[in-house]
């Protein structure tokens, strides 16, 4: 059985994008990223905007628009590839034990503890020992207030939330995030060297750019590798203090070089400060203002474009927070659930769909730029792409999950992982790289 998804101005709209793209009709199985709500539909329409701003880059810089198809399957893919990854032939586990659902006395907590420092404060929290199981963290949160175990993890840095309905999470202050434009534009300013520096082809209009990569874990990651496909230099820096998860980087490094840089230090700040005065984007994926609290400055002219999980004003506008967190606590989780008990979209959908959107965003700056406007500052928030999801229609009959085969894979070594979902490239410029392995400096320009 397939499944016809329409991208359009309709569809658009009923996301919170303005419309202005061509109209792109795929075709799929009716089981790909299969839920109750609309999750291909707004793949579609993520990976569609990508699509979108390219050809009006490439208007914007001589070149006849590509109006490249869309492929449901291998979007699907892209979005489910931590579920198709294999290294050395072993699937990875997207989750640690420690994060998920876990029953508390009035309700259900979403916890996320991926990471080791989350893991620890996790646990200095609930009075439990660093290597704790998940049975003893269970045990841990039965008899506490939901509400009270979120209030006390935000105050100390650890990941949980309360599961909400979607009622429950329209009442709090933080929902207000979910109003207004899917994508937000912060102003902007002149001075921007892209015009000098761009050297595009039709297939890679960002030839020539370079952009300063300061993202983990997915949305922001998916959004420098679209730009690396488009033809951008991609540096990505990460701290020494808290490492990326490998394989996660495997799974949406490629197309990048990789540095190491500590900019705690002085001589580190000063480094970081030279490779963002020398690019020409800078994508960031770190709570709001956390940067400026670092020490860096942003010079004008620089095209910049950030991603959060709750938004950067009200209570929860410097929280912590990851698509898992974010669909537990705006009442995604519960609609997914079963007999009571909440359950989890067939991919992290906001994550992926946040990357796209933002990668579209920032590829309409540099065309905005290269046209003789401002340079300027887009955001994309994960609670704002869940609500835009749950503003689309939904269904009961759920269809059984299907998962992409075998033509939407490509293999690199020991590495087996997905294609692009951009339908016009079989394949991303280069495998990831070991995390580190790059010098943080740029290569010189052509």
């Amino acid at each position: 059985m397939n499944r016809s998804v329409l991208v359009d101005d309709t569809l658009r709209s009923a996301v919170g994008l303005d419309p202005g793209g061509i109209d792109r009709e795929a075709t799929g199985s009716a089981g790909l990223l299969a839920s109750r709500f609309a999750v291909l539909e707004l793949a579609a329409v993520a990976v569609g905007a990508v699509e979108d701003a390219a050809d009006r880059l490439r208007i914007a810089l001589g070149y006849e628009p590509m109006h490249t198809a869309l492929g449901l399957e291998r979007i699907a893919a892209a979005y489910q590839s931590d579920r198709l990854l294999r290294i050395d032939g072993a699937a990875v586990d997207a989750f640690a034990p420690l994060s998920g659902f876990f029953a508390a006395a009035d309700g259900w907590v979403r916890t996320h503890a991926n990471y080791p420092h989350h893991r620890r404060r996790l646990s200095a929290m609930l009075g439990i020992g660093d290597e704790a199981t998940r049975a003893e963290l269970a045990s841990a949160i039965v008899s506490r207030s939901a509400l009270d175990l979120e209030s006390e993890a935000a105050g100390v840095g650890a990941l949980l939330v309360a599961v909400r309905s979607a009622a429950e999470w329209s009442s709090t202050p933080q929902a207000s995030v979910g109003d207004g434009p899917l994508v937000r534009r912060h102003g902007g300013s002149a001075g921007s060297r892209i015009a000098s520096w761009v050297r595009p082809t039709r297939r890679q209009p960002l030839r020539g750019l370079r952009v300063l990569d300061l993202t983990r874990v997915i949305a922001g990651p998916v959004s420098t590798r679209t730009l690396a496909l488009l033809g951008a230099d991609v540096l990505r820096v990460d701290p020494p203090q808290v490492p990326e998860i490998p394989w996660q980087h495997t799974d949406s490094g490629q197309g990048k070089r990789t540095a190491i840089l500590d900019a705690s230090t002085p001589r580190g700040l000063a480094t970081l400060q030279t490779l963002s005065d020398e690019a020409d984007i800078l994508v960031t994926g770190y709570r709001p203002h956390a940067l400026e609290r670092l020490g860096l400055r942003r010079r004008d002219g620089l095209v910049t474009g950030s991603v959060d999980a709750w938004g950067t004003t009200g209570p929860w506008g410097d929280r912590r927070g990851f698509d898992s967190l974010v669909q537990a606590a705006t009442g995604i989780a519960l609609v997914e659930g079963e007999d009571g008990a909440p359950g989890a979209l067939p991919a992290q959908a906001l994550d992926h769909s946040a990357g796209y959107l933002l990668a579209a965003a920032i590829v309409d700056d540099v065309a905005r730029v290269v046209g003789g406007g401002d340079a300027g500052r887009s955001s994309v928030s994960l609670a704002r792409v869940g609500a835009a999801l749950q503003r689309l229609p939904r269904t009961e009959d759920r269809q059984p999950p299907d998962l992409p085969g075998a033509r939407c894979l490509v293999t690199h070594g020991v590495v087996v992982t997905a294609r692009p979902a951009l339908s016009a490239f079989d394949d991303h410029a280069s495998p990831a790289a070991v995390l580190g392995s790059a010098e943080p400096q740029w290569t010189p320009r052509s």
